[in-house]
C-alpha cells in the first residue's frame, strides 16, 4: 500500500528541524515568522501558524515576548566524564558585552544585517557561538545593543543651531551620516514596531528641541515624519551593499550593464519624463541628491505648518 505524503505543515517542521540540527539556526536565533513561512513555502497563514505551534510543542523553539519565536536551548542529560574526556573547557577569550557588540557592528557594516549571526560574530574571536551567550541573550538583543551603540556615536554640534528649521536639518544630517557609516541601521529601525532605544530617542529630542507652539501629538508626527524620511531614503545603502555582494558588481558597473535595456525603453517614446534626463551625468540622481532635495521640500512643508500655528491658525496633525 502506497504511503501518503506528509501534510505540508509537517514537511516545513522537518525542514526547520534540519536547519536547527545542521547549526544553520543556533540557540537564540529567530526562526521564520508565520509571514516568512507563507512566503517561503507558499502555504496559508493557518498552516504557518500550525508549524510554529508544532515546533513549540516539540520543544525546538520558544516564544520570546517582544522578540518572536527563537530556537530553544536543547537540554542534554548530564553524564560522567571519563579521564580521557576531561579537557580544559573553552574560555571566552576575554570577551565582554562591549567587545561582542563592536565585533557584530563590524560584521554588519561589511556584510549587512543578513550576514550577521551569532556564529559569524563568534568567528571573529575564534570561539564557539555559545561563548557569546554569556554576554548577550540572543541575536535580537545583540542587534538592539548594536543599534544603541551606533546612535551613541552621534555628537550633536556645539553650539546647537538656534532656529527650529536649522535644528531639524542638523538632526536629519546627523542621522544621514550615521546611516552611511552603518548601512544596516536604517533597515533595522521600525516605525510600526519601535524598539526601546534611549540613545536614538535622545537624538530625536535634540532635533525637535527648538520647535515651539506645537501640541505634543503634532510634534511627534513632525519628528517621526522626519525620521522616517531619512531612514527610508538611507535604506538604499544596505540594499546596494547586499546587491553588490550578490552580483559582484558595484553600482556603476550594474548601471552600465543596464544601459542597453533602458535605452530600448526610452527609445519607445512612451516615457518622455525619463527621456528628458537621458545623457545627463550619472551622478545627477543619487541617494545623496534625493536626500538633499527631499529634506529641503519636507522642511518647506514644516515651515508652512509652523508659520500657520504661530499665526494662530491651527493646522495640527
Amino acid at each position: 500500500m502506497e504511503q501518503s505524503a506528509p501534510p505540508p505543515y509537517r514537511r516545513i517542521v522537518e525542514e526547520i528541524r534540519r536547519r536547527i540540527d545542521a547549526g544553520e539556526l543556533a540557540a537564540g536565533d529567530r526562526v521564520p515568522s508565520t509571514r516568512r513561512i507563507t512566503q517561503e513555502w507558499g502555504v496559508a497563514m493557518a498552516t504557518a501558524t500550525k508549524v510554529l505551534t508544532t515546533l513549540r510543542q516539540e520543544g525546538l523553539v520558544r516564544a520570546v515576548p517582544g522578540v518572536g519565536t527563537v530556537v530553544a536551548e536543547q537540554e542534554r542529560a548530564p553524564r560522567a566524564e571519563t579521564a580521557r574526556e576531561r579537557r580544559p573547557r573553552e574560555t571566552d577569550g576575554g570577551l565582554s558585552r562591549e567587545r561582542v557588540v563592536r565585533a557584530a557592528i563590524k560584521v554588519a557594516d561589511a556584510e549587512g544585517l543578513r550576514g550577521l549571526s551569532m556564529r559569524r560574530v563568534a568567528a571573529e574571536f575564534g570561539v564557539s557561538s555559545m561563548a557569546l551567550y554569556r554576554h548577550v541573550a540572543n541575536k535580537d538583543e545583540l542587534e538592539l545593543l548594536m543599534a544603541e551603540a551606533a546612535f551613541a556615536e552621534v555628537a550633536p554640534p556645539r553650539p546647537a543651531p538656534e532656529g527650529w528649521r536649522e535644528r531639524m536639518e542638523a538632526g536629519a544630517r546627523l542621522q544621514w551620516e550615521l546611516y552611511q557609516r552603518h548601512p544596516w541601521l536604517a533597515q533595522y529601525l521600525s516605525i510600526t514596531r519601535p524598539r526601546p532605544m534611549p540613545q536614538a530617542m535622545a537624538l530625536i529630542e535634540w532635533t525637535m528641541a527648538r520647535v515651539e507652539g506645537m501640541d505634543p501629538l503634532t510634534l511627534i508626527h513632525m519628528a517621526v515624519t522626519l525620521l522616517n524620511y531619512v531612514r527610508s531614503t538611507a535604506a538604499g545603502f544596505e540594499d546596494d551593499l547586499e546587491a553588490e555582494q550578490e552580483t559582484g558588481m558595484d553600482q556603476n558597473q550594474w548601471m552600465a550593464s543596464m544601459d542597453p535595456v533602458f535605452a530600448g525603453i526610452l527609445e519607445s517614446g512612451s516615457y518622455p519624463m525619463y527621456a528628458g534626463i537621458d545623457g545627463v551625468g550619472e551622478d545627477a540622481v543619487t541617494l545623496e541628491s534625493l536626500f538633499e532635495f527631499g529634506l529641503a521640500r519636507l522642511l518647506d512643508g514644516m515651515e508652512v505648518l509652523v508659520g500657520r500655528r504661530a499665526a494662530g491658525g491651527g493646522g495640527g496633525g
